[in-house]
């Protein structure tokens, strides 16, 4: 049980409402990847609502869509939440996003074969290669000195400000 304590108490890690330098930069790093997953599912959207797009695709068509509203849903989450484990979800999505862009481009995926030449190919993997990086920069500001409770930004009761 104490391990599950310390597992949840790292992941709730996160910027408070301070002014500190660093939780700052933190809320910054986690603003600018969010908007990186927002970009990266608005060329997705766009791709897949073209006539001539990716929505008459089998099976890539559907997933051009999921991946569009699930970025946006986690986008929004992690500028809204701030904290560890919604870092490693933006982490995890857009890794997700890119194996299967190279997946699609090396060996094809569900019966389709990708290329560096389609539209936006390029600009997508750009804008989702940055935002792993941002969301790893967001998550170690996080490791490094946030506030570990839901609550950030309150000063406990008993302490001078």
């Amino acid at each position: 049980m104490p391990r599950v304590r310390t597992l949840r108490a790292l992941l709730v890690l996160g910027p408070g409402r301070s002014r500190r330098p660093l939780e700052l930069a933190a809320t910054a790093v986690f603003v600018l990847g969010g908007a990186l997953l927002i970009w990266s599912a608005f060329i997705h959207f766009h791709l897949w609502s073209e006539t001539d797009g990716y929505r008459s695709i089998p099976t890539i068509g559907p997933l051009f869509l999921l991946q569009s509203i699930a970025g946006l849903v986690i986008g929004i989450g992690v500028v809204a939440v701030r904290r560890l484990w919604a870092a490693l979800i933006g982490i995890g999505f857009v890794i997700s996003t890119l194996v299967g862009f190279l997946l699609s481009v090396a060996v094809g995926l569900f019966g389709f074969k990708e290329s560096w030449l389609a539209p936006f190919a390029k600009e997508a993997f750009t804008v989702e290669l940055l935002a792993v990086v941002v969301l790893i920069a967001a998550a170690a500001l996080c490791l490094v000195g946030s506030v570990p409770n839901a609550r950030a930004g309150t000063t406990p009761a008993g302490t001078a400000t």
